[in-house]
């Protein structure tokens, strides 16, 4: 199953074959059809490298949240200590 984000870059990327095929006429819907299934592995890929390239920044902020969590608990307790 694809993720919605995949089918809906697949859509934008065939916009113009689908208009072409259901609002002018000008192309068949098999053919557009054809091009939206070949839209969604390219999409899969567009979407899985995208995902790659944000995931070491994601995994760094996750690492300052809880890094800044840690140093706050410890000025808490070094607060109450005093």
């Amino acid at each position: 199953m694809f993720r919605p984000s995949v089918l809906v870059l697949a859509a934008l990327l065939t916009s113009p074959a689908i208009y072409s095929a259901f609002v002018t006429g000008s192309m068949s819907v098999s053919t557009a059809l054809v091009r939206f299934l070949i839209a969604l592995p390219v999409s899969a890929i567009m979407v899985v490298g995208f995902n790659g390239m944000t995931s070491a920044y994601q995994q760094q902020a996750k690492r300052a949240r809880l890094q800044k969590a840690i140093d706050g608990r410890a000025n808490a307790d070094s607060s109450t200590r005093a």
